[in-house]
């Protein structure tokens, strides 16, 4: 990159400030170091940065930048950001919206036009900027074809490609939340079309430069030699690490590099901006659903409390990369925790580097409620297999003698869902409230700053799986694969290539669940009963669908 005499001499003088100014309290660096103790020559580690009302009070790394070379991380370490990078997509998209360029109630297939008109469903740029475009995740699509993160080079043409070749949303545009790479990916290729400008281009002019950010770029070109780049890695000192680097142009979602310095300098300009209150605020402003409910994210950035502190944050992951970046405005306290340790956890360990500095308030005692007396005989009522209609996922509810319980996502344990009364119970999703409609069972789950769910009751899977009733080839009109499914004895399996194969696991009538991005596999029969088709609901990809060809 090369700089102006301008910005090199912004840069000049935020650096030696940062140096006169970093000044680290007797007691906190040692207590910074037992936090990060696992970290030592022989494993990657990860690069922390603390400041406090705009003053640096730790830049500091531990671990190994490269374990062959037997290179530690430093304090100009640069690392690799995961989804931590959105915030900056977001801003270039709030200047452009200043410049009158554009607004972010704008359609998109405006700047878009390859993005079909899914019936009329209109999809603006803050729908893609909070997740709630209704788009399905392209590392969800591309995964499902056998082509996701590590196979091959991805661009922000493979994602616009994608999206061209959809068919239907994941649920109508601002009426739920979805996280989804897909939007931030379109929202780079928006910046380019308006501004006539790369998003490294446009960051670099009007936000990195100008704020003496001179470590910071875009991963535009995964061969482009970085100076003082972590490498990243994924295992264990037990096991070995082996490398684990993004090969992929795919930037705007993921793909910014970046200095603990250079983040304490951007979360500063958040405390004071200098392109105006209202370029922070529009970052800042959680997205409120059509129904009038308001999620906890805005632009790029999530909207949360920490232990009664009001948190702006986003935390990240690409290959072996573990990010986390927040600031606390209210006490003007920023934390950095960038990772190239894919076991590291940087949400935990940047929280735990931020406490140090900041006042929590008085834990308030929550006030003791009596617990309604339920039967097992009345619990037995509510039990069976439930599926969420939006993410097509299920649970198996079971009564205790106390509570209904669900099995954990890790399958070492359960959760319970605690009696509130009548037909009300308390999930560990939010409140929860059981109805029969038409002789089936319905759950309404109402989330917290999150748009309701709705469960449906299921017939569970029969004892005995009719497995040949499945088998054939299925084909998509909106992917460029072909999925085969097949017996191996009595168990059923799905193919994308001969030697790309994974067992399919009944989970319910018609249902399975599958490896290898599947995630549940619902079959579908035509009118005569006979199978006709299967829908993949894999997390941030719902309802894809295929026709059976044979």
């Amino acid at each position: 990159m090369t700089l102006s005499s301008s910005a090199f001499a912004v840069f000049t003088a935020s650096l030696i400030a940062s140096r006169v100014v970093a000044q680290e309290p007797s007691d906190l660096s040692p207590r910074v170091d037992a936090i990060f103790a696992r970290y030592d020559r022989n494993t990657p580690g990860c690069g922390v940065g603390l400041s406090k009302d705009g003053k640096p009070l730790v830049i500091k790394a531990y671990g190994a930048a490269n374990l062959e070379y037997d290179i530690p991380n430093t304090d100009s370490t640069v690392f690799e950001s995961g989804s931590v990078a959105k915030q900056f997509t977001a801003a270039a998209i709030v200047l452009l919206s200043q410049d009158r360029r554009l607004s972010l109630d704008d359609d998109i297939r405006k700047y878009l036009p390859e993005v079909p008109e899914f019936g009329g469903q209109g999809i603006t740029i803050r729908n893609l900027l909070t997740h709630t475009s209704g788009l399905r995740d392209q590392w969800g699509l591309l995964g499902i074809e056998g082509r996701g993160p590590g196979t091959q080079v991805h661009s922000l043409g493979t994602t616009l490609d994608l999206v061209a070749h959809q068919k239907m949303l994941n649920f109508p545009p601002g009426t739920a939340y979805l996280y989804s790479n897909t939007g931030y990916a379109l929202a780079a290729i928006i910046v380019r079309r308006v501004s006539g400008k790369t998003l490294q281009a446009f960051t670099q002019e009007r936000l990195f430069r100008p704020l003496g950010m001179v470590h910071t770029q875009w991963r535009d070109d995964f061969t482009e030699v970085v100076k003082n780049r972590a490498t990243a890695y994924r295992g264990s000192a037990a096991a070995g690490f082996h490398m684990d680097m993004p090969f992929t142009d795919m930037i705007g979602n993921g793909g910014l590099l970046s200095t603990m310095r250079d983040l304490m300098i951007w979360n500063e300009n958040l405390d004071t901006p200098k392109q105006g209150t209202s370029f922070v605020n529009a970052l800042e402003t959680p997205m409120q659903l059509k129904n009038g409910r308001t999620i906890d994210y805005g632009l790029g950035l999530g909207v949360n409390e920490f232990r009664g502190v009001r948190e702006m944050s986003h935390d990240g992951s690409t290959a072996g990369y573990r990010t986390f970046l927040a600031r606390y405005p209210q006490q003007h306290v920023s934390v950095a925790v960038w990772c190239n340790n894919a076991n590291a956890n940087p949400n935990a360990l940047g929280r735990e580097v931020a406490a140090l500095v900041l006042t929590f308030p008085p834990a308030v005692t929550a006030q003791a409620v009596p617990k309604p007396t339920v039967s097992k005989a009345e619990l037995k009522k509510w039990q069976g297999v439930y599926r969420d209609e939006l993410s097509g996922t299920t649970t198996t509810l079971t009564a205790s003698d106390s509570a209904l319980t669900q099995p954990t996502g890790n399958g070492n344990g359960s959760a319970s869902w605690m009696p509130l009364g009548g037909s009300r119970f308390q999930s560990p999703q939010g409140e929860a409230t059981f109805t029969v409609i038409g002789g089936k069972r319905m759950i309404t789950l109402l989330r917290p700053r999150a748009a309701t769910a709705t469960y449906l009751e299921v017939a569970p899977a029969p004892a005995r799986v009719p497995v040949g009733e499945y088998v054939g080839t299925y084909a998509s009109n909106e992917l460029d694969v072909r999925l085969v499914v097949a017996t191996r004895g009595t168990k059923l399996v799905m193919q994308r290539r001969p030697d790309d194969e994974f067992e399919l696991v009944p989970a319910f009538a018609d249902g399975f669940r599958a490896g290898g991005g599947f995630g549940t596999v619902r079959f579908t029969r035509d009118a005569q009963g006979k199978v006709s088709g299967l829908a993949i609901f894999a997390g941030r990809v719902l309802d894809v669908r295929f026709r059976r060809v044979r």
